[in-house]
């Protein structure tokens, strides 16, 4: 494979480490980003290195203009979190379903060699068995989820009608530096830290036990570009990317709390509309195909992610 490469939404929270990640491998990379979640700020490691492209993934030429001479695309870009899915689904299936549609025409027309998809454990929804696997029914709770969903199908038929090759990770509850703690749809891990460096009781929704599989973005990043780069024909194959434990949204919470060393505790809210009960992974195809193994536990990973905040990145 050719070694120019296109990552969409490479300014945002994943994106910036896997450019920053693809460019330290020495690859040519082309991002595309309209920076309306993503920022600058989060590219400050890259320098020159990388092509920067602002563009919009609902709009078909902005893609096919990033899509030239490209041998792999790393499709990113999407407007994440249930709950803002929840409150505009419209939105949310134009950037995320008619957006990844649009990366996939494009890739077909540029004879791309490969699109590494970005889905979500959302997608598995109600399904109570643990682990989740890859060959279990989605049953999708949210529009977010459904949206991610269509991404893998339209990814596996294009690999079967279209000969494009394809693959879709679904990311377990990604966590690290640079993730937003201030918007009004951050994850819990950001909100964790934003929340108790102030010295503020941060909200759990529910009752705490609810249980989640986080997983360190280095690891994350790690298992992206396994998917981009290996020889093997994926043909549309989807493999879970995550920590391989799961850990308690209350255990979460107390050991944030020691590691910032903050008094106060936590509140509980209601649950939130279109959450599940209990997310952990296999990551057996992963580690099998792609060579996939996560080396970051979840409180070095929170040690690591407290640094960041605690050094001044955030704003």
């Amino acid at each position: 494979m050719s070694n120019a490469v296109l990552v969409t939404g490479g300014a945002g929270f994943i994106g910036s480490h896997l450019v920053e990640e693809l460019a330290k491998k020495g690859v040519r990379v082309r991002m595309l980003d309209d920076f309306s979640t993503g920022t600058r700020r989060n590219l400050a490691g890259v320098g020159s290195r990388v092509e920067i492209l602002r563009g919009d993934i609902r709009k078909l030429a902005d893609v096919k203009k990033s899509m030239a001479g490209v041998a792999v695309a790393y499709h990113l870009a999407a407007l994440g979190s249930v709950p803002r899915s929840v409150a505009d689904p419209k939105t949310s299936h134009e950037v995320n379903a008619t957006g990844t549609l649009n990366v996939l025409l494009a890739a077909r027309e540029a004879k791309v060699d490969r699109v590494v998809l970005a889905s979500s454990s959302s997608v598995y929804g109600d399904i109570r068995t643990l682990p989740k696997r890859e060959d279990m029914v989605p049953l999708p709770r949210s529009p977010y989820a459904i949206t991610k969903l269509m991404g893998e199908l339209y990814g596996r038929i294009f690999s079967a009608l279209y000969g494009l090759d394809t693959v879709a990770l679904r990311f377990f509850n990604v966590y690290g530096p640079r993730q937003d703690p201030h918007s009004a749809y951050a994850a819990v891990i950001p909100r964790f830290f934003a929340a108790f460096l102030a010295g503020r009781s941060p909200t759990i929704h529910g009752d705490g036990r609810q249980t989640r599989d986080f997983t360190f973005v280095e690891d994350c990043v790690r298992g992206i570009v396994r998917a981009g780069m290996t020889e093997r024909r994926l043909g549309g194959t989807v493999f879970n990317i995550a920590g391989g434990k799961r850990i308690s949204v209350n255990d979460l919470a107390d050991a944030v709390r020691r590691i910032t060393g903050a008094v106060v505790r936590p509140i509980h809210g209601p649950i939130r509309p279109g959450d599940v009960k209990d997310s952990l992974a296999s990551i057996v195809a992963a580690r099998r195909i792609l060579g996939y193994r996560p080396r970051v536990a979840v409180r070095e990973g929170l040690r690591k992610t407290h640094a960041w905040y605690v050094n001044g990145s955030v704003g």
